[in-house]
């Protein structure tokens, strides 16, 4: 396995990068702006394909790298359902897998820091964001926090883990970068409390400065979806009306960008051929199994994928290929289930 902890010294902030092997798919979690060269570096270097990138939540003390590294690589975005972002790829819930080649990640709901906080673990290590750090746990007095629900998530959730399971946090302000589940239940001040209420009152003597970059911040994160206007002015885009009326059609085909465990939990539009999305630039090229359905059949591809953002990327790199008769839906299915459509599956 590929693993790489990376450190903005700016903001104390931790990211990290996991590949199953060279050459391969590469995630990373927490990514910094200013930090993206020194990705794409690594990358090149490693010889990566990034297909995912997460934010374990909306951060207050630096801006994400989730929109440059998806302008630059056309990766597929991830934030929790709870996350107020405009657009991201994909929305996880409590439980959801994210998957990537030879790599998978479960989900799991962390509220308490914010509302959106999620920590992600993989096989013998938990990435805690800003949840639980080495000695210490987020604070929850801005964006929605709640330390009542810190302390459910702290001691219900993370501290249920196995005490050998390693804590990658997303900050550390004095040069520790790793500890485990076990060291922070003995060791870590805040987690010597006898109960929910015991925590509160700890949190509220903390009286701490907001960081200094919240006010930049989290305006900017909370704006970071691809834009789907520039992609419909250029006719490339159906509404999810028009997408309807076409059902059946057989000059057209609709292609399902989704994971298989997205399809599994929202169904998918009747019909529709599963290629997913870190495949898309193979199944583009002569040969490749999409660049083959529109050469033969003559039959214009409308992507689709959660919320549009994955499709419009799919689009612009169908349309690069010479598949000029791709379009996508706009929206995804998201919008697609709102106005009604049909679907078949899911939970």
């Amino acid at each position: 396995m590929i693993f790489r902890q990376l450190f903005d010294s700016v903001s104390s902030s931790y990211s990290y990068l996991v590949a199953s092997r060279m050459g391969g798919e590469a995630l990373i979690i927490d990514p910094v702006l200013d930090k993206v060269e020194r990705y794409l570096k690594l990358l090149e270097e490693l010889d990566l394909k990034l297909v995912k990138a997460i934010d374990t939540h909306v951060h207050a003390d630096h801006i994400t790298g989730l929109g440059a590294l998806r302008d630059r690589t056309r990766c597929a975005t991830v934030m929790g359902r709870e996350s107020q972002t405009d657009v991201v790829s994909i929305r996880v819930s409590d439980g959801d897998e994210i998957e990537i080649e030879g790599v998978c990640l479960r989900a799991i709901h962390t509220p308490g820091h914010t509302d959106d906080s999620y920590c992600y673990r993989m096989y013998d290590r938990v990435f805690t964001g800003d949840t639980l750090l080495i000695r210490g746990t987020g604070r929850t007095d801005f964006q929605h926090g709640d330390s009542l629900a810190a302390y459910d998530s702290l001691f219900n959730k993370l501290l249920a883990l196995p005490d050998e399971t390693l804590v990658y946090p997303g900050h550390d302000y004095k040069g520790d970068t790793v500890s485990t589940i076990g060291e922070e239940r003995r060791h870590n001040p805040r987690l010597q409390v006898k109960s929910g209420e015991d925590y509160v009152a700890l949190m509220a003597k903390l009286n701490l400065a907001n960081p200094k970059m919240m006010d930049v911040a989290v305006p900017a994160n909370l704006k970071i979806g691809l834009s789907q206007e520039a992609v419909e002015a250029r006719g490339w885009a159906l509404t999810c009306a028009e997408a309807q009326d076409g059902l059946g059609r057989p000059d057209v085909v609709l292609i399902d960008l989704r994971d298989k465990a997205e399809r599994t939990a929202h169904g998918e539009i009747p019909g529709s051929v599963h290629a997913p999305y870190p495949d898309l630039e193979a199944n583009v090229k002569p040969g490749g199994l999409l660049n083959e359905i529109a050469r033969s059949t003559g039959k214009r591809l409308v992507f689709y994928c959660a919320f549009g953002e994955r499709s419009a990327m799919a689009v612009q790199t169908a349309q690069e290929a010479g598949l000029t008769k791709s379009c996508h839906i706009t929206g995804g299915i998201d919008a697609w289930k709102k106005m009604g459509g049909p679907l078949e599956g899911g939970e």
